[in-house]
């Protein structure tokens, strides 16, 4: 049962991000203070997907940005393969992957950014997610959920 009230997006995003394995790569966060209406384990669970997502399709030696915003953004990019922006919606889709699936250990199923696109839209919130250019290429996600006293379009 989805349990609703004021969560603090900045804390939870700082919390998910020291739980998160981030060995070789620098992280680089920005949380202002957000609190958003919603279910903290289910925003947590949008927050573990995004930072799993930024570590795992980075690369040696690169980079995670965290950062929150007053202004009801969060946001979350990586350094990383270079995604032509053609293939960045496909990315939102369940089962969808930017490369073949070679069946390994931890490489995931393709469902973790669909899952992020579910649970912020069930909060009334826009995603937006958008190549990075080569040499760093990645990706940034951008979650902007409304404020309060802000209309919810569907």
């Amino acid at each position: 049962m989805e349990s609703t009230g004021p969560v603090d997006l900045a804390a939870l995003a700082a919390v998910e991000l020291a739980a998160c394995p981030q060995q070789g790569l620098t992280v680089v966060r920005t949380l202002a203070p957000l609190t958003v209406p919603g279910d903290r384990t289910l925003l947590g669970h949008l927050l573990r997907n995004l930072l799993t997502n930024a570590v795992r399709h980075n690369r040696v030696g690169g980079r995670i940005t965290v950062s929150t915003s007053a202004e009801g953004e969060l946001a979350v990019s990586n350094t990383g393969p270079v995604i032509d922006p053609v293939d960045v919606p496909g990315l939102l889709e369940p089962f969808r992957r930017r490369a073949e699936r070679l069946y390994t250990a931890g490489e995931g199923a393709g469902l973790g950014l669909s899952i992020v696109a579910s649970i912020a839209r069930a909060r009334g919130a826009e995603l937006t997610a958008e190549a990075d250019p080569a040499p760093e290429g990645g990706l940034t996600v951008r979650v902007r959920f409304p404020l309060s006293g802000e209309a919810r379009t569907s």
